[in-house]
């Protein structure tokens, strides 16, 4: 993807929509492009509980795939004063937590329904830190109830013997926090 091209796009899109911004650093992290917009209204920009930097995402990356005729859109996050950094650090302390609790109880355990983009963070988390090689994540459910459910590697070959039946995850009320992430 042409990130020139895509940073033009993205300030195009603030200045039409009088959203105020002094820059856009753009940043490639292996098939993620990370834009960051400096601002002194970051509020304005990230909106209700991030609806609008979620929308302005969107548009991009529709925009985008457009542009440069893409047979899909391009994984592209837009962030502003570190909002949404902030939220992936929350999701993979949470993840952190609900592994400690399936190594003491043996238990799998959902987290919070979330978006593709949190689950992803989550499974990159658990599979690229060498403290949690023990564990093992999968996507469950479906549409806006999918989620990311954490468990032992060791607990499929105990069950091996239970091919074919699906699984069902425990679900902490716990509260962990995660009710409003939005990308």
């Amino acid at each position: 993807m042409d990130t020139a091209l895509a940073n033009n796009t993205l300030k195009e899109l603030l200045e039409r929509l009088a959203l105020p911004f002094s820059a856009v650093e753009v940043s490639e992290d292996e098939d993620i492009v990370r834009m960051d917009i400096t601002s002194d209204a970051a509020n304005k920009i990230i909106g209700w509980h991030g609806e609008t930097l979620n929308s302005l995402q969107h548009l991009l990356k529709a925009i985008m795939r457009s542009k440069e005729k893409m047979e899909r859109s391009p994984f592209i996050v837009v962030d502003v004063d570190g909002y949404r950094r902030m939220q992936e650090e929350k999701v993979c302390k949470v993840a952190e937590q609900k592994a400690d609790f399936v190594r003491r109880t043996g238990n799998r355990v959902a987290l919070a329904p979330m978006s593709p983009y949190f689950r992803r963070v989550v499974h990159l988390y658990i599979a690229n830190n060498p403290n949690l090689q023990d564990l093992m994540t999968e996507s469950t459910g479906e549409g806006d109830y999918r989620q990311v459910v954490m468990r032992l590697k060791d607990e499929k070959s105990a069950q091996s013997s239970d091919e074919g039946e699906e699984l069902s995850p425990i679900i902490e009320e716990s509260g962990d926090g995660l009710g409003n992430l939005d990308i």
